[in-house]
């Protein structure tokens, strides 16, 4: 609260800055409780938020939620009795309270794990102004064509009454289908094949397929023009039958059956033959050309029943074949599908009756079960169907191009995802976005009662849109038609009377609503965003609709960069479900779980380390585990801290700061390694790369500061003076290191930030870590030439540790010859005299005693251990290049310890050391 945590977004929000950054919000769905793909992606976006801000950015980042469409519905529904009763306003007031509550329960958790936004001010695709934009959308799309409405087959839910799009869509991977072979006969023999058969004995095309249920919408047969096609003879029944040449094996195989090949032709041969229907005696079915046909399983001849199939009902528009549906959006045969069919289920007893047809009719050659991939309702989890209806659809034929061509210039992170995206448009030749449910944004449209014509134009869209933008789109069921619908437009459209039309009832795909949130929640002329951050799926969804939508209405994308993430997983890669109970609640990760032995509370930067550490390009693994490991890399981070908050004490930056040319060389050597990692994080968090940003933060720590400078420093540290010069040295550099780590990590762990900006001696009313800035490493901090200094001198320091096993370095002293040269020099920089116990290098040998010589002494025992080493100096970029050749003794110190800097320093073990009883002195005391 003291650093006005949460009052951070509006702050931000009200200051000059020189440019914004704006993050758009995909919108979550509003139908359950906040689980861990929330807290990846929100998480996500909220790093990337409070980078941009601490570097200057105005944020722009509008929390919102997906409020209307199916699952909504279906869940809402799910706990009323006699649900099946309610009338479309009693559906959408419950649909509404039930996401109302979702997202409630959402955005508490979304700002207990540290979000920034004005969580007051979020959009809601079912808020009034959020219609309106969306209508207009929609108008603008229909006005230029893209917009446009038919009847053709569509995926279609039986159990959810509705059509859905593709991205509605999962696959059954072990779907079981009772698959049928049958026989069509043959009525006009192809007029190149009247020489071959002689019609003694009948003749007729094999057909294979898996729906037996749509056999009664059958309206012609197909073929592959190109390929080549067997006339064959069954040796037990004398009977002839046209199929595949490459099928006639396969397919006596599993007929059990012998056949002899007559003749062979082309595909083209079998051109205006046709037969009769299996079980409609009366019903002719033509043999037809078609390019979908294909050898890989059946016969090679394709039923085609238009009403079902997107490809079998191009080829009856082509040939102005009838499209008749006869299964109603239920699912069951209707009435025209015959006394023996008519209300009854195709997926189930339909499909049984049309096989017990087929085995009348005499035409069943085969039934078998068959097990493929098959299409079901992502939210019902049931089977679809194909069906006709008419509905609206988008031409993403016709605006698919342009989408590609604008998405080349987008910038998509990783770069492999836009590949992908580029295929499903390539795919997508229409979107279908009606659908016949109640609790959505209704598509605008009247019709007329006897022609069903629709009556759409600028005057019925203008009208309708300032009552949504007043009333939301409830007005649309509770104002009678006179109030939505003008006599004016009704007279231009050709009319005479409003009451000639009645409303339309279907409302918008969901994707749709969200597709369109560019049109409400960006700002500016350009309304388009910095970046879009959401998981792979929105490839085919988010990302897709939105693009559509905007090249559509005004040819441009609504974003310049895309990031997207994969999905969790637990944490042996396998899916989250609650029957392996390897579910990972959010909420438990932060408060823990009922027995806190089992589930601890991490707290909210345990879960936001996590999904900043991981790989997120990739799939993303949680579990105990994972979350034990990222409390663990926190704490350590935590006692770095905590020993440079510690060695802060009394020192004051603006009056102690010693400035950096003063400084010991190792302490400048740090100032240059903060400047390269600075540089570095700040890459990475540009880049999105939040995981690299925590491994340069791991290794920052843990080998520069924990394992090499703190370890040399702690004795200037603990026994010099307080105040020297020497202690401040190294106090400045832990003052601005803590500053660079701290802000370093600040998007990531926010709350530990600011903790340790509150525990910082002279920053007692400080504004806090996000209000004061990104890092600023100085230039002058870059000194590359410093590096060849201490990693020699460092060089030497692992030789002469190396050779102790293990033991106590203050116990011995340590001599280093070099020959004369840059090298040496550059160790003369770190030590001026021959010997010496407080010498720069010294400290960096961490021995009691350094010497530097030029030549090995003439006395040196023969039995001394020496050890020998090379190293190579690159300054000026490569322009000096010197290898030097270093020898390194170690020698038991003759001296005593010193009971106060624990150095054998002394002269006698009853007294400190000469420098600690100069500091002592100097403090008044003995």
């Amino acid at each position: 609260q003291k650093c006005g945590f949460l009052e951070l977004y509006s702050w931000q929000r009200q200051r000059k800055a020189k440019q914004e950054f704006c993050l758009h919000d995909g919108p979550p769905y509003a139908n359950g409780d906040p689980h861990v793909g929330h807290a990846l992606n929100k998480i996500l976006k909220d790093i990337t938020n409070r980078f941009h801000m601490m570097r200057g950015d105005k944020v722009h980042y509008v929390p919102g939620w997906d409020c209307h469409g199916l699952p909504i519905e279906l869940k809402a529904l799910s706990e009323v009795k006699g649900a099946e009763n309610l009338s479309p306003m009693e559906i959408r007031q419950r649909a509404r309270e039930f996401a109302e509550r979702a997202i409630e329960k959402q955005k508490s958790a979304f700002i207990r794990w540290g979000v920034m936004a004005d969580w007051d001010n979020c959009y809601l695709t079912f808020d009034p102004k959020y219609e309106a934009n969306q209508l207009r959308v929609f108008y603008k799309m229909y006005d230029k064509g893209f917009i446009y409405q038919d009847y053709k087959p569509v995926f279609w839910s039986p159990s959810a009454k509705t059509a859905l799009a593709e991205a509605e869509l999962e696959y059954n991977e072990q779907h079981v289908s009772r698959s049928v072979y049958m026989k069509f006969p043959l009525l006009k023999l192809p007029p190149k094949l009247s020489s071959v058969i002689d019609g003694s004995s009948p003749a007729s095309v094999l057909v294979w397929t898996t729906q037996p249920w749509t056999v009664p919408a059958n309206q012609a047969v197909c073929y592959m023009p190109d390929s080549a096609y067997s006339l064959v003879k069954c040796t037990t029944t004398g009977e002839h039958f046209i199929l595949a040449a490459d099928r006639v094996e396969s397919t006596a195989a599993v007929l059990d059956k012998q056949f002899e090949v007559i003749s062979t032709c082309k595909g083209a041969d079998l051109k205006d033959g046709s037969c009769a229907h299996p079980t409609i005696p009366a019903r002719v079915s033509p043999l037809l050309p078609a390019n979908h046909v294909t050898m890989a399983k059946g016969t090679g001849l394709v039923h085609t029943a238009p009403a079902h199939g997107m490809e079998d009902y191009s080829v009856a528009s082509h040939h102005q074949l009838p499209t008749d549906c006869l299964v109603d959006e239920s699912g069951f045969f209707t009435e025209a599908a015959g006394p023996e069919l008519k209300n009854k289920n195709v997926l189930e007893e339909g499909n049984e009756a049309v096989i017990q047809m087929l085995q009348a009719a005499g035409s069943l050659l085969k039934e078998e079960k068959y097990v493929h991939s098959y299409p079901y309702d992502w939210r019902t989890k049931k089977p679809m169907i194909i069906r006709a209806s008419k509905q609206w659809f988008v031409n993403t034929a016709n605006v698919k191009a342009a989408a590609q061509d604008v998405l080349k210039k987008v910038k998509v992170i990783p770069a492999s995802a836009v590949n992908r995206m580029l295929e499903m448009l390539d795919r997508r030749t229409f979107w279908c976005i009606s659908r016949q449910r109640s609790w959505g944004v209704p598509i605008p449209v009247f019709y007329q009662k006897n022609t069903g014509e629709c009556l759409i134009n600028s005057e019925t869209i203008s009208s309708v849109i300032k009552i949504v933008e007043q009333q939301g789109t409830d007005a649309w069921w509770t104002l009678p038609i006179e109030q939505l619908l003008s006599k004016e437009a009704v007279a231009k459209a050709g009319g005479h009377d409003v009451l000639d039309y009645v409303k339309g009832q279907d409302v918008l795909d969901i994707w749709f609503d969200s597709g369109t949130s560019w049109a409400h929640v960006l700002e500016g002329a350009d309304q388009r965003a910095d970046t879009y951050l959401e998981g792979k799926d929105q490839l085919g969804g988010w990302f897709q609709s939105s693009l559509l939508t905007s090249v559509a209405a005004r040819k441009k994308a609504p974003y310049k960069t895309l990031v997207v993430h994969g999905f969790t997983l637990g944490e042996k890669g396998e899916k989250m479900s609650k029957s392996i109970g390897n579910v990972v609640d959010p909420d438990i990760v932060i408060n823990g779980g009922e027995d806190h032995t089992k589930d601890p509370p991490y707290g909210a930067d345990v879960l936001r380390w996590w999904v900043a550490e991981s790989n997120v390009f990739t799939e993303v693994m949680i579990g105990p585990v994972v979350l034990n490991a990222a409390r663990d890399d926190i704490n350590k981070l935590r006692n770095t801290l905590r020993f440079m908050l510690g060695n802060l004490a009394g020192f004051n930056p603006e009056t102690d700061s010693i400035p950096a040319t003063e400084m010991y060389i190792v302490d400048q050597y740090m100032l240059h390694l903060l400047h390269d990692y600075a540089s570095k994080v700040t890459e990475a968090y540009q880049e999105y790369d939040y995981s690299k940003v925590v491994r340069l933060l791991q290794a920052f720590c843990s080998r520069n500061l924990s394992s090499f400078y703190f370890s040399i420093i702690k004795d200037r540290l603990y026994c010099e003076e307080e105040k020297d010069p020497k202690r401040r040295s190294c106090q400045t550099v832990l003052a601005e290191a803590l500053d660079v780590v701290v802000r370093s990590f600040a998007p990531i762990l926010p709350h530990l930030a600011e903790e340790v900006f509150q525990h910082i001696p002279y920053k007692k009313d400080s504004e806090g870590v996000f209000r004061t800035g990104w890092i600023n490493a100085s230039s002058s901090w870059k000194k590359p030439g410093i590096e060849e200094a201490i990693e020699g001198a460092c060089a030497m320091r692992d030789s002469f540790l190396g050779s102790l096993s293990g033991k106590n370095s203050l116990e011995y002293e340590v001599m280093i010859v070099i020959e004369p040269g840059l090298l040496f020099e550059l160790m003369e920089a770190l030590q001026a005299e021959e010997t010496s116990s407080t010498s720069q290098l010294n400290e960096i040998m961490m021995a009691s005693q350094t010497t530097l010589l030029s030549e090995l002494p003439k006395e040196t025992p023969a039995d001394v251990n020496i050890i020998k080493g090379t190293f190579l100096i690159n300054l000026e970029g490569g322009l000096i290049c010197e290898e030097s050749s270093y020898k390194v003794i170690a020698l038991p110190i003759a001296k005593a310890k010193c009971g106060r800097c624990r150095r054998y320093t002394s002269e006698s073990s009853s007294t400190p050391c000469s420098r600690c009883l100069n500091v002592l002195a100097g403090k008044g005391s003995t």
